[in-house]
């Protein structure tokens, strides 16, 4: 007698994108682009679709939308001084990277010099899609020449001379020192001493310029003695305020150039025995945490850091995702500033 059959069930097996990388010779996130039509070279397109065609993969087109979302990656490159403000652009990618399913690369440069930031970027180059550069990166000429020739885009926050080569987001840097020289004036101060922040970027600049503006309408004038250099950091701060406070006629408020350093000049009065705002007033700049982790807590201007992160996003997505076509059109959008009023600030002191 003649066995049973056992029934045999026939294993099928679906062609991978991984399968088809590999007859391409190359990687499973250029296959995506390739199909998705994506940014991929005409030669490595036509290598690619052959491979499929001869492997018969059938791609999930149920998850291509969100395989093409998380087959983007875009860059942060840091080396910002300030934790306060980096604290909070990360706040801003991070939301925003997730809700837009998006692969967010965090690189931190130390201290490179130009040769070594332009190797740095070449390598990115190869493995993002897009580029955001926070200060002070935002006005490297080396990072900046290579991302752009590599054709990757780039959106730079606070940038200066570099706005003509590549996108940024920023805020009136210069209308928001005036504004907040103006308010130290209104409330009776013409001792203004002045915390700069790092000579290499242009909106360290614009603020000290907006505080000369208000200075010059107001018919006072800038007495050198009473501006000091500051790199945005905390200690830095520190030094400079010391410097102010030991001035024989020393001012009676001071404009920090960001809040790390304002608080920095809270804690050198308080050393001193002066208090705030009543013997001294004092503002910073951003509008971080740092600017509400200080008592008391500082009047500031406020820069939408997190929502300027949104920005610089939406702008390399748009960038990245344009038509082979269409040409790169460049941004440069400027985001509103306030003034935050909190109890650092009073009127001077009668002497």
């Amino acid at each position: 007698m003649d066995k049973p059959k056992k029934s045999v069930r026939r294993k099928t097996s679906g062609v991978t994108i991984d399968e088809v990388a590999a007859l391409a010779g190359v990687s499973p996130m250029t296959v995506s682009r390739a199909i998705n039509q994506g940014k991929v070279r005409d030669a490595t397109r036509e290598r690619v679709m052959r491979a499929v065609r001869e492997l018969g993969y059938t791609p999930n087109l149920a998850a291509s939308s969100l395989a093409a979302a998380q087959h983007t990656r875009i860059a942060l490159i840091y080396t910002n001084p300030s934790g306060a403000y980096l604290r909070e652009l990360l706040v801003g990618l991070l939301r925003v990277a997730s809700n837009a399913a998006i692969q967010l690369v965090v690189d931190y440069w130390d201290d490179l010099d130009p040769a070594a930031e332009r190797k740095a970027a070449r390598a990115l180059a190869g493995r993002v899609d897009g580029v955001i550069l926070p200060p002070p990166l935002c006005e490297s000429q080396p990072a900046v020449t290579e991302l752009v020739r590599a054709g990757i885009p780039v959106v730079a926050i606070a940038p200066g001379h570099l706005g003509n080569a590549i996108s940024c987001v920023r805020i009136d840097d210069l209308q928001a020192g005036k504004e907040l020289a103006e308010h130290l004036i209104q409330q009776g101060h013409s001792r203004i001493g002045f915390i700069r922040g790092r000579n290499d970027l242009s909106a360290s600049a614009r603020r000290y310029d907006g505080f000369v503006s208000a200075l010059q309408d107001a018919g006072l004038q800038v007495d050198p003695g009473l501006v000091q250099q500051g790199d945005y950091t905390y200690r830095s701060g520190l030094a400079a305020a010391e410097k102010l406070l030991s001035h024989r006629r020393p001012p009676t408020a001071i404009f920090a150039s960001n809040d790390d350093m304002g608080a920095a000049a809270i804690s050198v009065a308080h050393r001193r025995g002066l208090e705030v705002p009543r013997d001294l007033s004092v503002v910073g700049f951003d509008d971080t945490s740092a600017a509400t982790t200080v008592w008391p807590e500082l009047t500031t201007i406020h820069q939408p850091i997190a929502s300027m992160a949104d920005a610089a996003i939406d702008i390399l997505l748009r960038a990245i995702r344009r038509k082979p076509d269409e040409a790169r059109a460049l941004t440069d959008h400027v985001m509103p500033h306030r003034l935050v009023v909190r109890d650092s600030v009073a009127h001077p002191p009668k002497r």
